[in-house]
């Protein structure tokens, strides 16, 4: 989800929940206590370099259950960061504290903000010697065809 998105979902809301993969929910008295521009240059296993840029929230919940985020609010947070930090419509990482802290890719479902599991990839399986995965192929059976035992062959 990109950062044009949520905004646009927000207006539509009255309360913001967001649904961890799990399917439970993060607690409604959370807080968004981060929103930054994260830029990434590296070199991947191909030897090329590449720069990717991510529009980072951090969710955070405690035992304060008397104050929740509004959407207007969110709002105003994203709009105040896009202004400071120079943050362009880049797609959405959430951080989530589990057992360590998460990370997750965002979605919406039209009533939640839903934290979608993130995997790493090769970025260069093309030029790094990875070969390529051959289609499986299925070879289904004949109608005639022996059986075992049914003394055909």
């Amino acid at each position: 989800m990109k950062l044009s998105e949520i905004k646009l979902a927000l207006q539509k809301l009255k309360t913001i929940g967001f649904q961890l993969p799990d399917g439970s929910m993060v607690p409604a008295h959370f807080h968004v206590t981060e929103v930054g521009k994260v830029t990434k240059n590296f070199i991947d296993c191909g030897g090329t370099v590449r720069k990717e840029e991510v529009v980072n929230f951090q969710l955070w919940n405690e035992e304060d259950y008397d104050h929740r985020l509004h959407p207007e609010k969110l709002i105003d947070i994203i709009e105040l960061s896009e202004k400071i930090l120079e943050i362009t419509d880049a797609e959405i990482e959430v951080e989530y504290q589990g057992s360590t802290i998460e990370k997750y890719g965002l979605d919406f479902n039209g009533v939640h903000f839903l934290l979608v599991n993130k995997a790493t990839d090769c970025l260069a399986k093309d030029n790094c010697g990875i070969p390529e995965q051959k289609p499986k192929v299925r070879i289904a059976a004949k109608q005639n065809a022996c059986t075992p035992g049914g003394g055909c062959c």
